[in-house]
C-alpha cells in the first residue's frame, strides 16, 4: 500500500486536490485552501461567474474551467492528461466540500484508476455544520437531495425511517412545503431542524418536533439543509388504539387538527404518535 505523507502534500505534490471553499461567510475559507488555489495550474468549478467572485476577494488568478454535471464526463480524459502532465489540478464547487452532492465523484474514480494522487483539503461542509449544532446522534446519515417526484421522496422516507440514526439532507426552499406531510407521516416521533442561509448574514434555524412542524409562511429561498433527529424514544410497551378510542377520534377530526388529536392521544394513552397520526390521516383520506 502506498501511503502519502502530510509532508509530501504540503510540498504539493502533482495531482487532484479537493478544495472546501465557504458554504456562506468567506472568511470560512482555510489558509491551506487559498496556498493550494494559488498555486494550482486548473481549477475545475461548477459555475465560473460564482468562482471568480471567490478568487478576486483572495487575489487568486489561477486558470478556472467550468465543471458541472452537464460536462463532467466530457471533461475527464482532458483533465486526467492535464494531471498527467505534472500538473495542479483542484477541483472545487459552488460552496461546500466538492464531490457531496456536487460533481466530483466521476472525476475521483478516473483518477484512482489512473494511480493518480487524491488529496482533500478539509473546510466547511454544510451536512456537518448541521450535526455540529442540532444536538441530535452524531450517528447520522446523509441522502443527499431529495428528489421532486413525491412517489420517490415517499420512498426514500419509508427506507429511511425504519433506521435508528439522525438523518441530513438537501432540499430547495421552494420544496421544503411539498414534503412536510410526509415527514409527519414516516418520521412523526422524531424532532427537526430546518437550516436556511448557513454562516450568511441571514441565517436562521427552525427547531421543533415533526409532530409540531407546520408550512413556511415567508418565501424561503435556496437550498436548505434538514436533519431529523434519531428514533424518539417510545416506550416498548406503548398501547395501541382500541376501538373506543378510534370512535374518538373520528369524532373529534371533524373538529380538531391531526397535530392536536396526536397530541392529545399520544399523551393520555401511551399510543405513539406515529400511529396516532397515521390513523387520523386515513380517516382525511376517506374524505
Amino acid at each position: 500500500m502506498n501511503l502519502h505523507s502530510g509532508k509530501k502534500t504540503r510540498e504539493n505534490v502533482k495531482g487532484l486536490y479537493i478544495v472546501a471553499t465557504p458554504i456562506g461567510n468567506l472568511g470560512d475559507i482555510s489558509h491551506r485552501a487559498l496556498e493550494i488555489l494559488r498555486k494550482s495550474d486548473l481549477i475545475l468549478c461548477e459555475d465560473t461567474r460564482v468562482s471568480k467572485k471567490l478568487f478576486l476577494s483572495f487575489n487568486i488568478s489561477a486558470k478556472l474551467m467550468s465543471n458541472h454535471k452537464f460536462n463532467e464526463k466530457k471533461n475527464v480524459s482532458k483533465i486526467i492528461e492535464t494531471i498527467k502532465l505534472n500538473k495542479i489540478v483542484s477541483l472545487i464547487s459552488d460552496a461546500g466540500t466538492p464531490s457531496i452532492s456536487d460533481p466530483g465523484k466521476i472525476l475521483i474514480e478516473s483518477c484512482v484508476k489512473n494511480n493518480i494522487n487524491i488529496f482533500p483539503i478539509p473546510g466547511p461542509s454544510a451536512v456537518s455544520s448541521a450535526v455540529s449544532i442540532s444536538g441530535f446522534s452524531d450517528k447520522f446519515l446523509f441522502n443527499g437531495f431529495i428528489p421532486d417526484k413525491k412517489s420517490e421522496v415517499e420512498k426514500i422516507f419509508k427506507h429511511l425511517s425504519d433506521l435508528n440514526f439522525s438523518i441530513v439532507f438537501f432540499i430547495s426552499a421552494k420544496k421544503i412545503n411539498k414534503i412536510i406531510s410526509l415527514l409527519k407521516k414516516y418520521f412523526i416521533d422524531r424532532e427537526i431542524l430546518v437550516c436556511k442561509e448557513m454562516t450568511k448574514f441571514y441565517e436562521e434555524y427552525f427547531r421543533t418536533s415533526v409532530s409540531n412542524l407546520n408550512e413556511f409562511e415567508n418565501n424561503l429561498k435556496g437550498e436548505i439543509t434538514v436533519i431529523l433527529s434519531e428514533k424518539g424514544n417510545i416506550r416498548k410497551d406503548s398501547n395501541k388504539l382500541n376501538e373506543s378510542d378510534k370512535k374518538k377520534i373520528k369524532y373529534l377530526i371533524k373538529k380538531l387538527t391531526i397535530k392536536d388529536i396526536t397530541n392529545i392521544f399520544s399523551d393520555e394513552k401511551n399510543v405513539s404518535k406515529k400511529e396516532i397520526y397515521n390513523y387520523c390521516l386515513s380517516l382525511k383520506n376517506e374524505n
